[in-house]
């Protein structure tokens, strides 16, 4: 696992080197386990933004994928999964980290999480040798989280309100906690939702400080899906949370709104279709559990 210092220099969202060093984003998990209001997971060439690629990508072709990758960008350094889904809530994501840490080692390894299946998931991230663990926390407080998220599938049942917000938002600051003594370098991301927890980001940083974490990324809010009718925040509003989470972590500010299967420096060409295919995007198969 590599240091903090050697992750600011090398991975483009954790390093003032956003524009130098690239990165591979590996669409391998379909599935989610909570319900964001925020949240529109879609197979599509066009939007830009989180929860989106052309197709979900075997495990199987994921060292093809990789070769192809270096060669159309020798500068990647890190190969991310952050989706389509929740990487954690299948076995996807885990066994391409597997399959990369014994074929190319020397790349960075970063996933992206909501956190829910986290506790137990560390012990194992720790023995692929993940680097960074970037966990989305846009609230400690059960009743602003219950504002956000709709519910969660949890030991094989769904859960809803503010119990499960409460069941969220602990297994959150556990795993989080679990991931950085193991020496995993964590990231929280915090979509900033005016109205809702816009008000809250500095007690989301310094709770997720506590746990271990080490570096915000605020992330202005998509209005779509069941939030299409609050606006997204305004400059001012984002750089005021990005000060309040500045109080207790380090700020991440070039933030591009990736999509689960981009490719390539970020501001630059993005090889994605190339790698993933110019076809029609898949239909729409999505699990919430």
């Amino acid at each position: 696992m590599r240091t903090w210092e050697t992750l600011r220099e090398q991975h483009p969202c954790m390093s003032g080197r956003a524009g130098e060093t690239g990165r591979l984003h590996l669409p391998v998990s379909p599935e989610c386990n909570i319900r964001c209001r925020y949240c529109r997971r879609i197979y599509t060439r066009t939007e830009e933004r989180p929860g989106t690629c052309l197709r979900v990508l075997p495990v199987a072709e994921v060292p093809e994928i990789v070769e192809r990758a270096l060669a159309l960008c020798p500068q990647i350094t890190t190969v991310g999964i952050a989706g389509p889904g929740e990487s954690l809530a299948s076995p996807h994501a885990l066994e391409a980290f597997r399959i990369l840490d014994r074929v190319h080692p020397e790349l960075i390894k970063c996933l992206s999480t909501n956190g829910l299946r986290l506790p137990e998931a560390a012990g194992e991230l720790a023995e692929i040798h993940l680097d960074a663990l970037t966990v989305t926390v846009n609230a400690v407080d059960p009743a602003v989280e219950a504002k956000i998220n709709d519910g969660i599938f949890y030991e094989g049942k769904n859960v809803t309100g503010e119990e499960a917000a409460e069941i969220l938002i602990r297994r959150q600051l556990e795993g989080i906690r679990k991931a950085a003594d193991l020496g995993i370098a964590v990231k929280i991301n915090t979509v900033l939702i005016p109205g809702i927890n816009d008000t809250h980001i500095g007690e989301v940083a310094a709770r997720t400080a506590e746990a271990g974490a080490s570096m915000s990324n605020i992330i202005p809010l998509i209005p779509q899906a069941d939030m299409a009718d609050i606006p997204a925040p305004e400059c001012r509003e984002t750089e005021a949370a990005r000060a309040a989470a500045g109080r207790s972590l380090a700020v991440f500010r070039h933030c591009r709104h990736c999509r689960a299967d981009a490719a390539g420096v970020l501001g630059k060409e993005d090889f994605g279709r190339k790698l993933y295919g110019e076809h029609e995007p898949w239909e729409e198969t999505f699990s919430h559990g």
